[in-house]
């Protein structure tokens, strides 16, 4: 799933290739996507593009009207495996609206057929979600979002912990607590901060939320810096090329060289380093167990 430092990127490659080009057209190939219906996709033809945003994982676009009519936003949640995708030239023919394939939503630069973006979607979960609004503010999701990650200041990520029951890899990706962080940056996060995922977000000792503190800000200011200014389809090997512990079981660990874990649930899995995160004892992995007896 694309997360802070991604759509941060994605975002910055939209300021450098869209900015203030009009849209000639959107095509709409799956309708499923749209969440909005008022206003219209078509509202955005002839529209500027004057930036682009992020809002914890979410990506606006944001348009104006040359008739100084209220600006709009297309705002998207790429979710786990949507993506955007920029071209120099694209089919003039508009898309059948069938939804089958990758293809969500086009949208056309300049001139029909020319420069743009597509939003596209892998596998058969559709969750990549669009919405139109003249304020990001509109979007449920964006409106129920905590303070970014990377806005927060110490004090105010410990008032954040302070209390709190969860166990901290729960809470860090909770984005109605702190907008950003999903399971890959999560998993590098408490890597790099040597604490373990069931740890319990209130218990931590001062010492321990410094090192989870400045574990997230190096985190995700460096996975920014790798990702920015490069070009979109290259970003998802570039985070990859990035990751010690997500997505590295068997692995050895980087740090430490012990056998990188894993805990896998229904849908999800986390990764994690048995010697630097949890006092050298394995976390019990319930799938795993279940298949055992």
């Amino acid at each position: 799933m694309p997360e802070l430092p991604e759509v941060e990127a994605l975002a910055q490659h939209l300021r450098d290739h869209a900015l203030y080009r009009p849209v000639a057209r959107v095509d709409v190939a799956s309708t499923s996507v749209l969440k909005t219906f008022d206003p219209p996709v078509s509202a955005l033809a002839g529209r500027v593009v004057t930036g682009a945003s992020r809002f914890g994982k979410f990506l606006s676009v944001d348009v104006e009207d040359r008739r100084d009519e209220p600006g709009l936003h297309l705002v998207t949640h790429l979710s786990r495996a949507g993506w955007l995708r920029w071209h120099d030239q694209a089919a003039a023919t508009p898309p059948k609206p069938s939804g089958r394939g990758p293809l969500a939503l086009r949208v056309h630069l300049d001139v029909v057929g020319g420069p743009g973006f597509d939003l596209t979607e892998a596998g058969t979960q559709k969750r990549l979600a669009v919405y139109l609004v003249h304020d990001p503010q509109e979007v449920p999701g964006i409106a129920k979002l905590g303070p970014d990650a990377l806005d927060l200041d110490r004090a105010g990520f410990g008032a954040l912990l302070a209390g709190r029951s969860e166990r901290i890899k729960n809470l860090i990706t909770d984005q109605k607590v702190l907008a950003g962080i999903g399971n890959a940056y999560s998993d590098e996060i408490l890597h790099t901060a040597r604490l373990s995922p069931y740890a319990v977000s209130g218990r931590l000792d001062e010492g321990k939320v410094d090192d989870l503190y400045e574990a997230m800000r190096t985190v995700l200011t460096d996975a920014v810096d790798r990702s920015v200014g490069q070009r979109a389809a290259s970003l998802k090997g570039e985070k990859r090329s990035g990751l010690r512990v997500h997505a590295r079981t068997g692995l050895p660990c980087p740090v430490c060289g012990d056998t990188v874990r894993e805990v896998s649930f229904a849908d999800r899995s986390f990764q994690y380093c048995p010697t630097c995160q949890t006092g050298g004892k394995p976390l019990a992995d319930r799938r795993l167990s279940r298949l055992v007896r």
